[in-house]
């Protein structure tokens, strides 16, 4: 058989000559990829985070959205507060997704590379990564950020599909219904910040009713779910409600509230910090009491950001002061809502106090109920939520700093006055001065009467509670519940590593209708200082009953030195 020119190098008959054409036509008829910014980028940004010294494998996730793709499941909003690790969720998705480029070997050794699924997604589709943040600063303002948005996915689109986009338009959704019209693709798309139009603009209607408008065009109705094949947003807030309905009723929510099936995969679960804490040879419960506390179905999930701050520079401080505690939280206080500085107080206290999730309008305007303000500060990160008991709390050290920091800074007459009361109280406990504790717990107690209803022993624990308000500049917050006890009116004050020295553990037992002597013995029968001297040596048990008929209060005071 005749043999005719190099065909890449290589002599061919006739018959592989015309194969070979056939292949290279075929290679030029089809669409370019093309890497670009928003459009099917590259892999680098996750590749930087492999790179740092601390990285937790949270690729188990690609396991999740592989299994919803092309259903009815594939559309996601996955929320958690700033420093979860949120964006780099992001840019993971986006590195195992985008046909841009070749991740196998970036993935490999990781949990999602021994999953039968592994290969059959990994770089198969048209990514489309928006980072709104990022995308208004590039704009110059909010006003043009849509319009920014638009007019660059376009552009991208029309260099992949040049036959399919025209330059006349002006619509990112319609050029992804016509692309898949033509060529039976579908894209994944996601968008990092999602809310942040939302947030930041939230007194800017328009702004508002244009976003909202083009995420309506990307993703809600039957149209889009011809061209998604998977829709993954993630931001601070869950999507906002237009009346009683979410603006994006077609997508699964998993939120600080229900964070379901990804609650491990934003943040770190507690076994990750155990791991952690013997690398890096930190002490588990001191990182447990400073940064543990998000509940999030049976998970305890830990702040990353901070976790990896204390690792790497050694050092238990709070890690949120760049995040503006002070300037979100203060003017949330200042609306000035019924019970909402009672709330608070109580919390920085160690207490959890009820709150209805279910009003919040996922904004940062419509504020209508202290519930509403707890809420969005559940969703910011400085309250956690107990879903089973429907109650708010401070989560750990580091939140209860920064949030008496703004509390201080703001100088209630509320705050003030419990100060100067607690003050007294925390005293007279260390001076072993039972009556005035006696005293001053009923002198709380007829004071603030009107704020907290002072019924039953429940109450009782309330008014204690917020009585040793001062103790939580020395110790942590006051354990409830010893591993070895029974019942939820037990108090133990545990002192801070550095007041160690100064500070006597608190083991408080509360009595309803009995008497004090009766609480020092039950402190004893349950063997409460043999658990406490695992963290410190002295200690003071405190024994307080309340007689509902004389409304009277009694303390009795024990020292106990340590073994």
């Amino acid at each position: 058989m005749m043999k005719i020119d190099f065909l890449y190098g290589k002599m061919v008959s006739w018959y592989h000559y015309f194969i070979s054409i056939d292949i290279v036509e075929s290679f030029f008829d089809c669409e370019v990829c093309v890497m670009g910014r928003f459009v099917n980028p590259g892999n680098e940004a996750f590749r930087v985070v492999l790179n740092s010294e601390i990285y937790i494998d949270k690729t188990g996730l690609i396991q999740y959205t592989n299994k919803v793709m092309n259903t009815t499941q594939a559309f996601i909003c996955n929320s958690r507060p700033r420093r979860f690790g949120k964006s780099i969720t992001a840019d993971m998705l986006t590195a195992y997704y985008s046909r841009a480029c070749d991740s196998e070997k970036l993935f490999e050794g990781l949990e999602i590379s021994r999953k039968n699924d592994f290969k059959k997604y990994l770089n198969k589709y048209d990514v489309i990564h928006l980072d709104v943040q990022w995308c208004m600063m590039d704009a110059g303002s909010p006003e043009t950020t849509v319009a920014y948005m638009n007019e660059h996915l376009i552009s991208e689109l029309q260099k992949i599909y040049p036959d399919i986009v025209l330059d006349n338009d002006e619509k990112v959704y319609g050029v992804l219904s016509r692309i898949n019209a033509a060529t039976g693709k579908k894209f994944v798309v996601i968008i990092d910040e999602w809310d942040v139009l939302i947030r930041d603009e939230a007194l800017n209607q328009k702004v508002q009713d244009e976003y909202i408008g083009f995420l309506r065009g990307l993703f809600k109705g039957s149209e889009p779910t011809k061209y998604i094949q998977l829709a993954y947003l993630t931001g601070i807030l869950p999507i906002k409600k237009i009346g009683t309905q979410s603006a994006l009723n077609n997508f699964s929510e998993f939120t600080m509230l229900d964070a379901s099936v990804l609650a491990p995969y934003i943040g770190f679960t507690e076994a990750e910090v155990r791991n952690l804490c013997a690398k890096y040879n930190e002490d588990y419960a001191k990182v447990k009491q400073w940064y543990d506390g998000y509940m999030l179905e049976e998970y305890q999930i830990y702040n990353p950001k901070a976790v990896v701050s204390l690792m790497l520079r050694g050092k238990y401080k709070s890690y949120w002061s760049d995040t503006g505690t002070y300037e979100a939280v203060v003017p949330l206080i200042n609306m000035g809502f019924d019970g909402l500085k009672t709330a608070i107080i109580e919390m920085i206290s160690g207490t959890a106090v009820e709150v209805d999730v279910s009003s919040f309008q996922n904004d940062t305007i419509s504020f209508a109920n202290r519930d509403d303000v707890l809420t969005y500060l559940i969703h910011l990160g400085y309250l956690g939520y107990d879903e089973k008991n429907q109650t708010a709390f401070i989560p750990n050290e580091e939140i209860r700093q920064e949030l008496m920091k703004a509390v201080k800074r703001k100088k209630w007459n509320e705050w003030m006055s419990f100060q100067q009361e607690s003050d007294a109280l925390l005293e007279a406990t260390l001076n072993l001065e039972a009556d005035q504790v006696a005293k001053q717990i009923e002198k709380i107690h007829t004071e603030y009467v009107s704020m907290i209803q002072y019924n039953d022993e429940n109450s009782l624990s309330s008014v204690l509670t917020i009585g040793y308000l001062s103790a939580m500049k020395y110790y942590f917050k006051p354990i409830r519940e010893l591993p070895s006890g029974r019942g939820f009116a037990d108090f133990v004050f545990i002192p801070k590593p550095e007041y160690t020295g100064d500070y006597p553990a608190l083991v408080v037992e509360l009595k309803w209708n009995k008497d004090a002597r009766t609480a020092i013995q039950q402190i004893k029968e349950k063997k409460y200082p043999d658990t406490v001297r695992q963290y410190t040596g002295k200690m003071l048990l405190v024994g307080i009953n309340y007689d509902k008929k004389t409304k009277e209060h009694s303390c009795i005071i024990e020292k106990v030195d340590g073994e």
